[in-house]
């Protein structure tokens, strides 16, 4: 019998797991060749400490928590990165002749007699979860350089570019793109960027000095200043990267670099190139395809705006427009809605500037303003192509705004983003525009508003008190105040200090019910469409926030920063 097998009936007699459950973990790990463990850790059917506790009553095994613990180099330099990866497994720390080894199967007996033949070491076993020992395999082998060792190797003297623009050589700036230093730095500006869960990169020429920022979890904090000698060599290099052309730094450029990081996964960065007073601002967006989530229940919606949207986006025609800031995640949702909208029943035809990702089985178009490709003639054109789902980048000037409307009244499902403050003042935004009230009325099923605030680092988040005054500022009610038991990170290695580690969408779903409709036709104002809006049940992004506080996932600093007072 295999330890797999072994392992699932253990946890069906403990009754951690139903036959059923273990049925449908054992055709996944089928398809995905991976561990049963990890398999159901990954279905949710069992957490890992329950798998690795388990283990370790059932072996008589100890377990370590490989978060909490810090290898040491020497011990890491016993076994090289393969067979780690191979047998899932990484060395801990050694006493005498026994090395201690981390293991998600401590019945691995093929591991333990590679390990014990590779560095003439007893090998005693401790368990720790298989994504953990991933994590730490991660962690350790797959350190780049840091900034001292790229610039160790650098000597400034090799390059200076501190002449006017005109007396820059292009053949010596080609030249220096290709030095060793320069490349090796600029891999490591892209890869550091990648491992800190970065949205942006920013690299920024100032009269003395040259500083790289990066935006994670929707602030920017300076990450590095390279000597300001390198700064056209830095900037050709991400030029030549993203296939643009370095001759020209006079005129904004936009291009792509695609990074292939092994395992299948890949990363693209979009690339903006500004000229300022200082020379050129690089700005890069990370757009990582394997950290899209598409799942609604994930992104944050709570059950009745969760319902409300799914309600809009399964009618069969009609508006459903998302509103925000730039980089509060509209993108994402009407990606969620589009894929759960993607069937093979549906022709589903989009318009975006840029497109960020590729869905397979919808027609994505690129929007190309100089050839007066722009969303107007893109929207024109799916309507001949006989689409039931339009998604539109933007409703950015009137003529887009009508065809839209026209669109979702002529029988088609249209989604579509607008930049405003909340989801009431859409709807000005659209009367502002010139669309008809009766059009507006006839034709939008659904507004959303949406804020991404930061979530507490799960690894140092504590109970906070907060002053009454601090609450109610934020808006909560005297029960709230009394009833909660709010808690904020102090900061640690995984959230860099900060006390924060990914982010949650804040969202104000308003349903556009007959009495807004019979609001709007009589010219009532955002403040009273608001305060209608209230009444049939929405709950405003601020409101939004304060569950999410209570719930402990955010911090009431982190929400009167998204959002404004109600």
């Amino acid at each position: 019998m295999s330890n797999n097998n072994r392992l699932g009936e253990l946890l069906v007699r403990e009754r951690l797991i139903s036959l059923t459950q273990l049925r449908h973990a054992q055709d996944e790990q089928q398809k995905s060749g991976q561990n049963l463990g990890y398999t159901l850790s990954k279905l949710g059917y069992v957490s890992d400490d329950e798998i690795t506790n388990f283990l370790s009553q059932q072996y008589r095994v100890p377990t370590v928590n490989l978060d909490e613990y810090e290898v040491d180099a020497e011990i890491l330099k016993l076994v090289p990165k393969e067979p780690c990866e191979r047998h899932k497994v990484i060395p801990v720390s050694r006493t005498g002749n026994a090395l201690i080894v981390a293991m998600a199967d401590p019945t691995n007996l093929n591991a333990i007699d590679d390990l014990k033949f590779l560095t003439g070491y007893n090998i005693e076993p401790v368990i720790a979860s298989e994504s953990a020992i991933h994590a730490a395999i991660e962690k350790y082998y797959n350190v780049g350089p840091s900034y001292d060792e790229v610039m160790a190797g650098f000597d400034e003297t090799e390059i200076d570019f501190t002449g006017e623009e005109d007396e820059v050589n292009l053949l010596e700036l080609e030249k220096a793109t290709e030095d060793a230093p320069v490349v090796r730095l600029v891999n490591m500006i892209l890869l550091n960027a990648i491992k800190k869960g970065a949205s942006d990169i920013h690299v920024e020429p100032y009269e003395k000095k040259l500083r790289v920022r990066y935006r994670i979890d929707g602030v920017l904090a300076e990450e590095m200043t390279p000597p300001l000698k390198l700064r056209n060599a830095i900037t050709s290099r991400i030029k030549i990267m993203a296939s643009l052309d370095i001759a020209e730094r006079r005129l904004p450029q936009d291009g792509r670099i695609k990074l292939k990081l092994g395992k299948g996964r890949e990363m693209d960065f979009r690339v903006s190139v500004l000229p300022t007073l200082w020379g050129e601002k690089v700005v890069m967006r990370l757009l990582d395809k394997s950290n899209l989530q598409l799942d609604m229940a994930k992104l944050g919606f709570d059950p009745r705006p969760l319902d409300d949207f799914k309600w809009s986006i399964n009618q069969p025609w009609g508006m459903v427009l998302v509103t925000g800031p730039t980089g509060s995640g509209k993108t994402t949702t009407l990606y969620s809605a589009l894929s759960e909208l993607n069937k093979v029943a549906h022709n589903i035809s989009t318009a975006e500037d840029p497109v960020e990702y590729n869905l397979h089985g919808i027609n994505q178009v690129q929007m190309h303003d100089e050839i007066g490709l722009n969303f107007a003639m893109a929207l024109r054109a799916f309507l001949r192509q006989d689409p039931d789902i339009i998604m539109v980048g933007e409703v950015r000037d009137f003529e887009t705004a009508e065809i839209a409307v026209k669109a979702a009244l002529t029988g088609h499902l249209v989604l579509s983003t607008l930049h405003t403050n909340d989801a009431p003042a859409t709807i000005s935004r659209l009367l502002n525009m010139g669309v008809e009230p009766f059009l507006i009325t006839a034709s939008v099923n659904l507004v959303l508003a949406q804020r991404l605030a930061r979530k507490c680092c799960n690894d140092c988040k504590q109970p906070m008190k907060y002053e009454k005054k601090v609450l109610e500022d934020c808006g909560f009610t005297p029960e709230q105040i009394a009833a909660g038991k709010l808690l904020r990170g102090t900061g640690c290695k995984t959230c860099n200090g900060s006390g924060y580690k990914g982010r949650v969408a804040l969202y104000e779903v308003m349903r556009f019910t007959d009495n807004l409709k019979e609001m709007v036709l009589q010219g009532a104002s955002t403040a009273e469409l608001k305060m209608g809006a209230i009444k049939n049940g929405m709950s405003t992004l601020r409101a939004s926030g304060i569950k999410k506080i209570i719930d402990g996932v955010t911090t009431p600093e982190e929400v009167m920063r998204v959002t404004m007072a109600d």
